[in-house]
Protein backbone atom coordinates (compact mmCIF):
# COMPACT_ATOMS: atom_id res chain seq x y z
CA UNK A 1 0.00 0.00 0.00
CA UNK A 2 2.95 2.25 0.60
CA UNK A 3 4.72 1.37 -2.59
CA UNK A 4 1.44 2.29 -4.43
CA UNK A 5 1.25 6.21 -2.62
CA UNK A 6 4.78 6.75 -3.50
CA UNK A 7 4.27 5.67 -7.00
CA UNK A 8 1.31 7.66 -7.33
CA UNK A 9 2.50 10.82 -5.62
CA UNK A 10 5.86 10.50 -7.88
CA UNK A 11 3.07 10.23 -11.25
CA UNK A 12 1.74 13.32 -9.51
CA UNK A 13 4.52 15.15 -9.63
CA UNK A 14 6.27 13.95 -13.28
CA UNK A 15 2.59 15.19 -14.37
CA UNK A 16 2.44 18.40 -12.94
CA UNK A 17 6.23 19.06 -14.09
CA UNK A 18 5.21 17.62 -17.77
CA UNK A 19 2.11 20.44 -18.00
CA UNK A 20 5.20 23.29 -16.42
CA UNK A 21 7.25 22.09 -19.47
CA UNK A 22 4.26 22.49 -21.86
CA UNK A 23 3.40 26.26 -20.54
CA UNK A 24 6.63 26.98 -21.16
CA UNK A 25 6.42 26.04 -24.45
CA UNK A 26 3.16 27.25 -24.74
CA UNK A 27 4.79 30.69 -24.23
CA UNK A 28 7.09 30.54 -27.46
CA UNK A 29 3.26 29.47 -29.39
CA UNK A 30 2.73 33.18 -29.64
CA UNK A 31 5.83 34.50 -31.64
CA UNK A 32 5.12 35.80 -34.61
CA UNK A 33 6.61 34.35 -37.60
CA UNK A 34 7.67 35.98 -40.72
CA UNK A 35 8.21 34.14 -43.77
CA UNK A 36 10.76 35.01 -46.58
CA UNK A 37 11.34 33.51 -50.07
CA UNK A 38 15.25 33.33 -50.88
CA UNK A 39 15.24 35.67 -53.89
CA UNK A 40 18.67 37.25 -52.89
CA UNK A 41 21.03 34.87 -50.61
CA UNK A 42 19.53 33.22 -48.04
CA UNK A 43 22.44 34.44 -45.40
CA UNK A 44 22.05 37.92 -46.51
CA UNK A 45 18.12 38.09 -46.07
CA UNK A 46 18.29 36.94 -42.80
CA UNK A 47 20.70 39.29 -41.55
CA UNK A 48 19.35 42.35 -43.16
CA UNK A 49 15.49 41.53 -41.83
CA UNK A 50 16.69 41.78 -38.28
CA UNK A 51 16.07 45.48 -38.03
CA UNK A 52 13.07 45.13 -38.75
CA UNK A 53 12.24 42.02 -36.68
CA UNK A 54 13.11 44.09 -33.52
CA UNK A 55 10.72 46.77 -34.57
CA UNK A 56 7.77 44.76 -34.93
CA UNK A 57 8.58 43.05 -31.45
CA UNK A 58 8.74 46.94 -30.01
CA UNK A 59 5.52 47.95 -31.68
CA UNK A 60 3.18 44.94 -30.91
CA UNK A 61 5.19 43.86 -27.64
CA UNK A 62 5.16 40.01 -28.44
CA UNK A 63 8.11 38.11 -30.11
CA UNK A 64 8.80 38.41 -33.22
CA UNK A 65 10.83 35.67 -35.63
CA UNK A 66 12.09 36.12 -39.47
CA UNK A 67 12.35 32.54 -41.14
CA UNK A 68 13.90 32.63 -44.55
CA UNK A 69 12.54 29.23 -46.40
CA UNK A 70 14.08 26.92 -49.04
CA UNK A 71 11.91 27.94 -51.58
CA UNK A 72 8.40 29.75 -53.05
CA UNK A 73 6.75 26.64 -52.41
CA UNK A 74 8.35 26.51 -49.22
CA UNK A 75 6.09 29.78 -48.00
CA UNK A 76 3.09 28.69 -49.28
CA UNK A 77 2.98 25.35 -47.33
CA UNK A 78 4.37 26.91 -44.43
CA UNK A 79 1.16 29.46 -44.86
CA UNK A 80 -1.17 26.34 -45.59
CA UNK A 81 0.29 24.60 -42.95
CA UNK A 82 -0.47 27.38 -40.24
CA UNK A 83 3.38 27.39 -39.34
CA UNK A 84 3.50 31.43 -40.17
CA UNK A 85 1.70 34.11 -39.52
CA UNK A 86 2.73 36.66 -42.10
CA UNK A 87 4.64 35.87 -45.95
CA UNK A 88 6.53 38.23 -47.42
CA UNK A 89 5.48 35.68 -50.63
CA UNK A 90 5.30 37.15 -54.44
CA UNK A 91 2.21 37.23 -56.88
CA UNK A 92 2.57 33.92 -57.50
CA UNK A 93 2.97 32.05 -54.91
CA UNK A 94 0.14 34.47 -53.50
CA UNK A 95 -2.21 33.22 -56.06
CA UNK A 96 -1.07 29.84 -55.57
CA UNK A 97 -1.78 29.94 -51.92
CA UNK A 98 -5.09 31.27 -52.00
CA UNK A 99 -6.10 28.55 -54.72
CA UNK A 100 -5.06 25.74 -51.86
CA UNK A 101 -5.90 27.62 -48.91
CA UNK A 102 -8.85 29.74 -47.33
CA UNK A 103 -6.68 31.72 -44.32
CA UNK A 104 -4.56 33.81 -46.56
CA UNK A 105 -5.30 37.13 -47.32
CA UNK A 106 -2.99 40.00 -49.00
CA UNK A 107 -3.14 43.27 -47.35
CA UNK A 108 -0.29 45.22 -48.39
CA UNK A 109 2.32 45.02 -51.50
CA UNK A 110 5.56 46.33 -52.13
CA UNK A 111 6.69 49.55 -54.53
CA UNK A 112 9.66 49.73 -56.18
CA UNK A 113 10.90 53.37 -57.69
CA UNK A 114 6.96 54.75 -57.40
CA UNK A 115 5.78 51.81 -59.12
CA UNK A 116 3.60 49.23 -57.75
CA UNK A 117 4.37 46.75 -60.83
CA UNK A 118 7.55 45.28 -62.17
CA UNK A 119 8.32 43.33 -65.15
CA UNK A 120 10.69 40.45 -66.05
CA UNK A 121 13.68 41.07 -67.27
CA UNK A 122 15.74 38.29 -69.76
CA UNK A 123 19.67 38.78 -69.05
CA UNK A 124 22.56 37.69 -71.60
CA UNK A 125 26.46 38.52 -71.90
CA UNK A 126 27.18 41.54 -73.73
CA UNK A 127 29.19 39.71 -75.70
CA UNK A 128 26.62 36.73 -76.76
CA UNK A 129 25.12 35.86 -79.85
CA UNK A 130 21.87 36.73 -78.95
CA UNK A 131 19.82 39.16 -80.06
CA UNK A 132 16.34 39.10 -79.32
CA UNK A 133 14.12 35.96 -77.86
CA UNK A 134 13.74 33.91 -81.21
CA UNK A 135 17.42 33.55 -80.61
CA UNK A 136 16.76 31.69 -77.04
CA UNK A 137 15.64 28.18 -78.81
CA UNK A 138 18.64 25.37 -77.81
CA UNK A 139 20.19 27.72 -75.42
CA UNK A 140 20.85 27.19 -71.46
CA UNK A 141 18.35 29.09 -69.37
CA UNK A 142 18.92 29.77 -65.85
CA UNK A 143 16.46 30.90 -63.30
CA UNK A 144 15.85 30.83 -59.82
CA UNK A 145 12.67 28.83 -59.08
CA UNK A 146 9.62 27.51 -61.49
CA UNK A 147 7.18 29.06 -58.38
CA UNK A 148 8.78 32.45 -59.32
CA UNK A 149 6.76 34.97 -61.17
CA UNK A 150 9.52 36.61 -62.85
CA UNK A 151 12.03 33.92 -62.62
CA UNK A 152 10.19 31.87 -64.86
CA UNK A 153 6.46 31.82 -64.96
CA UNK A 154 5.98 35.37 -66.95
CA UNK A 155 8.44 34.31 -69.36
CA UNK A 156 7.53 30.95 -69.49
CA UNK A 157 4.11 32.38 -70.50
CA UNK A 158 5.36 34.85 -72.74
CA UNK A 159 7.06 32.49 -75.04
CA UNK A 160 4.56 30.04 -74.91
CA UNK A 161 1.66 32.49 -76.03
CA UNK A 162 3.94 34.78 -78.40
CA UNK A 163 6.55 32.68 -80.06
CA UNK A 164 4.95 29.18 -80.06
CA UNK A 165 6.47 27.39 -77.82
CA UNK A 166 4.82 24.41 -76.93
CA UNK A 167 7.55 22.19 -75.00
CA UNK A 168 9.43 23.93 -72.82
CA UNK A 169 11.54 20.83 -71.80
CA UNK A 170 12.58 20.39 -75.25
CA UNK A 171 13.19 23.79 -76.79
CA UNK A 172 16.02 24.65 -74.97
CA UNK A 173 19.56 22.63 -74.13
CA UNK A 174 18.91 22.50 -70.52
CA UNK A 175 17.19 24.48 -67.64
CA UNK A 176 19.30 25.47 -64.61
CA UNK A 177 17.30 26.40 -61.22
CA UNK A 178 19.55 28.26 -59.55
CA UNK A 179 17.50 28.88 -56.26
CA UNK A 180 17.84 32.88 -56.25
CA UNK A 181 17.82 35.87 -58.70
CA UNK A 182 21.60 36.70 -57.46
CA UNK A 183 22.81 32.84 -58.91
CA UNK A 184 20.96 33.03 -62.03
CA UNK A 185 22.71 35.78 -62.74
CA UNK A 186 25.99 34.52 -61.42
CA UNK A 187 25.61 31.75 -63.72
CA UNK A 188 25.28 33.77 -66.75
CA UNK A 189 27.90 35.98 -66.26
CA UNK A 190 30.55 33.24 -65.49
CA UNK A 191 29.34 31.31 -68.55
CA UNK A 192 27.52 28.43 -67.08
CA UNK A 193 24.20 29.41 -68.99
CA UNK A 194 23.19 31.93 -71.88
CA UNK A 195 20.37 33.41 -69.86
CA UNK A 196 18.69 34.34 -67.13
CA UNK A 197 15.60 35.58 -66.39
CA UNK A 198 14.94 37.74 -63.29
CA UNK A 199 13.21 40.64 -61.41
CA UNK A 200 14.40 43.82 -63.41
CA UNK A 201 16.70 45.30 -62.93
CA UNK A 202 18.27 42.49 -60.88
CA UNK A 203 22.07 43.10 -61.95
CA UNK A 204 22.28 45.92 -59.23
CA UNK A 205 22.18 42.98 -56.31
CA UNK A 206 25.42 41.58 -57.54
CA UNK A 207 27.41 44.69 -58.25
CA UNK A 208 29.08 44.81 -55.16
CA UNK A 209 30.50 41.31 -55.60
CA UNK A 210 30.73 41.29 -59.29
CA UNK A 211 31.38 45.30 -60.42
CA UNK A 212 31.80 44.11 -64.23
CA UNK A 213 27.88 42.99 -63.81
CA UNK A 214 26.50 45.92 -65.31
CA UNK A 215 28.82 46.05 -68.12
CA UNK A 216 29.18 42.13 -68.75
CA UNK A 217 25.36 41.32 -68.71
CA UNK A 218 22.83 43.16 -70.46
CA UNK A 219 19.17 42.96 -70.69
CA UNK A 220 17.63 41.22 -73.74
CA UNK A 221 14.12 41.83 -73.46
CA UNK A 222 11.26 42.35 -70.87
CA UNK A 223 7.51 40.48 -70.17
CA UNK A 224 4.26 42.63 -69.29
CA UNK A 225 4.16 43.87 -65.75
CA UNK A 226 3.37 42.09 -63.05
CA UNK A 227 1.91 43.13 -59.97
CA UNK A 228 4.31 43.33 -57.25
CA UNK A 229 5.10 40.77 -54.57
CA UNK A 230 2.75 40.97 -51.29
CA UNK A 231 2.75 40.99 -47.42
CA UNK A 232 0.32 38.46 -46.42
CA UNK A 233 -1.41 37.07 -43.43
CA UNK A 234 -2.59 33.90 -42.19
CA UNK A 235 -6.22 34.36 -40.99
CA UNK A 236 -6.32 31.41 -38.95
CA UNK A 237 -3.94 32.65 -36.50
CA UNK A 238 -4.51 36.26 -36.63
CA UNK A 239 -7.16 38.16 -35.80
CA UNK A 240 -9.10 40.88 -38.02
CA UNK A 241 -8.15 43.34 -35.54
CA UNK A 242 -4.06 41.87 -35.10
CA UNK A 243 -3.96 42.14 -39.23
CA UNK A 244 -5.49 45.11 -39.18
CA UNK A 245 -2.46 46.38 -37.01
CA UNK A 246 -0.25 44.71 -38.17
CA UNK A 247 -0.72 46.31 -41.46
CA UNK A 248 -1.20 49.56 -39.89
CA UNK A 249 2.46 49.26 -38.77
CA UNK A 250 3.72 48.17 -41.99
CA UNK A 251 1.94 50.89 -43.87
CA UNK A 252 3.84 53.47 -41.32
CA UNK A 253 7.28 52.00 -42.27
CA UNK A 254 6.77 54.03 -45.65
CA UNK A 255 7.91 57.22 -42.95
CA UNK A 256 10.44 55.16 -41.58
CA UNK A 257 13.81 55.90 -43.25
CA UNK A 258 15.56 53.03 -41.47
CA UNK A 259 12.79 50.26 -42.00
CA UNK A 260 12.58 51.71 -45.88
CA UNK A 261 16.39 50.91 -46.59
CA UNK A 262 15.97 47.26 -44.54
CA UNK A 263 12.96 46.94 -47.34
CA UNK A 264 15.31 48.06 -50.04
CA UNK A 265 18.26 45.47 -48.85
CA UNK A 266 16.14 42.65 -48.69
CA UNK A 267 13.69 42.96 -51.55
CA UNK A 268 14.23 45.96 -53.27
CA UNK A 269 11.04 47.61 -52.20
CA UNK A 270 11.10 51.28 -51.98
CA UNK A 271 7.51 51.55 -50.51
CA UNK A 272 4.51 49.78 -49.29
CA UNK A 273 0.74 50.45 -50.32
CA UNK A 274 -2.35 48.58 -49.24
CA UNK A 275 -3.49 45.83 -52.17
CA UNK A 276 -6.54 43.75 -52.98
CA UNK A 277 -7.23 40.38 -54.04
CA UNK A 278 -8.80 41.38 -57.35
CA UNK A 279 -5.11 42.73 -58.28
CA UNK A 280 -3.73 39.40 -58.57
CA UNK A 281 -6.41 38.37 -61.53
CA UNK A 282 -3.64 38.97 -64.11
CA UNK A 283 -1.01 36.37 -61.93
CA UNK A 284 -4.14 33.82 -61.75
CA UNK A 285 -4.36 34.13 -65.72
CA UNK A 286 -0.74 32.64 -66.29
CA UNK A 287 -1.11 30.56 -63.33
CA UNK A 288 -3.90 28.47 -65.32
CA UNK A 289 -0.95 27.49 -67.45
CA UNK A 290 1.09 25.89 -65.25
CA UNK A 291 -1.40 24.73 -62.30
CA UNK A 292 -1.29 21.00 -63.23
CA UNK A 293 2.42 20.54 -62.67
CA UNK A 294 2.41 22.76 -59.56
CA UNK A 295 -0.64 20.50 -58.37
CA UNK A 296 1.20 17.08 -59.08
Amino acid sequence: MFKKGIFLFFTLILAVMLAACGSDSGDGDDTLILGFVPSTDSDKIADNIEPMVERLEEELDRDVEGRVMTNFSGLVEALGNDQVHIGFIPAFGYVQATDRYDQVEVFAKSIRDGESSYRAQYTVRADSDIDSLEDLEGKIWAFADQGSTSAYLFPAAQLMDDYGVEDLETYFSNQIQTGSHDAALVTVLEGDADFATTFEDARTNIVEDYPEAMDDLVPLDFTEPIPNDTISANTNLLSEEEVEQIKEIFMGFNDDEEMINVMDEVYNWTGLDEATDEEYDIVRDVYSKFQDQFDE
